[in-house]
């Protein structure tokens, strides 16, 4: 393995994996895993998601007799997230500015294997640990969604995938994602422009009527994808639009769903010509679980005491998005995203600083040290 965390890291940013084509970064981790005593093995959650390699799983056993830790992160990347070159700067590393740098998740990653590292190396009696690399977290927590469950022993542990070193996040909204396909009436634009129902109009009207942006302090909603039309000279009659809307409150979340919907459909309502009626079909599908972790959680004692321990301020917050915590909650364990120090995420001026980095290592051994001493 590299000298420094820094350079692991690096040489993992390096490696191209896209959501869907995670597989080369899998396979240089799984020999990594290998050279320090775990025991690796992959689930056939591709099969799911139409990827090249499934999650990752590696068992190192330990020598205190108790349950296992689970420490995840995810594998893949957003765009563009291919041919990334890392540059050093004022002890910060960057991408060149034409890709994202890929330290979500790779630095949640690269902390993971470091941390076991060096317990290894400094041969510190611990529990038994259960790393996870998921695939596919950024196209909807397909992996964490697909993982098979009969692996995971643990009862609680930490997803890597959040901001500042030494704070956790404890809570995080539901989802909805809608897809609405708007149907108009075709027509040519410049011969016969009124004997077209316009597809493009009658979504812009209804955008314009619906709630957007944040809502309340626990709930917001977006429209993010809109495609139609073919030429200029054609009355478009059809739109494709896609939205969301988050909550922590379900009744909220369910509110603000339909206010969407309804938008859509009372304006389409309005559009009528010679039999013609414009109309919207509707696709709605749960995303992931809102979950709230309770202050007497052990997860969060182990987590705050871990940040005693390294001098770091400890901090709790609640989250405005999804990581694979909420699937992991769901299915009953007790799972908090823990800060890795990668910032500006999922632009081209992503970047993480080389003290983040490594203080991540340190705060991860203290969760491993404190966890095996309860």
């Amino acid at each position: 393995m590299d000298k420094t965390i820094t350079d692991f890291f690096i040489s993992l940013v390096t490696i191209d994996s896209e959501s869907k084509n995670e597989k080369a970064t899998a396979l240089k981790l799984e020999e990594d895993l290998k050279k320090l005593g775990a025991k690796v093995q992959y689930d056939n959650a591709h099969k799911k998601t139409d990827g090249n390699i499934g999650n990752l799983y590696a068992y190192f056993p330990g020598n205190i007799e108790k349950l296992p830790i689970l420490l995840c992160a995810h594998l893949d990347t957003v765009t563009p997230g291919n041919n990334i070159k890392p540059q050093i700067m004022d002890d910060k590393i960057f991408s060149d500015g034409t890709t994202i740098l890929g330290a979500d998740d790779k630095s949640g990653v690269a902390a993971i294997i470091w941390a076991i590292k060096e317990l290894k190396e400094n041969n510190e009696d611990h529990a038994p640990i259960e790393a996870l690399f998921t695939i596919s977290e950024e196209i909807g927590l397909l992996g964490a969604k697909h993982l098979d469950y009969s692996l995971i022993k643990s009862k609680i542990g930490y997803a890597f995938d959040g901001h500042h070193v030494g704070q956790i996040t404890i809570g995080a909204p539901s989802q909805n994602s809608m897809k609405y396909t708007i149907h108009g009436k075709e027509s040519h634009a410049g011969v016969a422009p009124e004997q077209g129902i316009h597809a493009i109009k009658i979504t812009s009207e209804a955008i314009a009527a619906m709630p957007m942006g944040r809502i309340d302090e626990e709930t917001t909603c977006n429209v993010g994808v809109i495609k139609g039309g073919t030429a200029t000279n054609i009355i478009p009659n059809l739109v494709v639009l896609k939205a969301e809307a988050r909550s922590h409150n379900e009744d909220k979340l369910k509110q603000i769903t339909e206010q969407m919907s309804d938008a859509l459909l009372k304006t389409a309502d309005k559009y009528k010509l010679d039999g013609f009626q414009a109309k919207v079909n509707i696709e709605i599908e749960k995303s992931y679980q809102a979950f709230k972790l309770k202050d007497d959680d052990d997860v969060i004692h182990l987590a705050k005491k871990a940040s005693e321990n390294c001098g770091f301020e400890f901090k709790t917050n609640i989250g405005g998005g999804g990581s694979d915590a909420n699937i992991f909650n769901v299915h009953g364990l007790k799972m908090a995203v823990a800060g890795t120090g990668m910032e500006k995420v999922h632009t081209v001026d992503e970047y993480i600083a080389i003290s983040d980095l490594e203080n991540c290592v340190k705060w991860t051994k203290e969760v491993i040290r404190e966890y095996s001493r309860t």
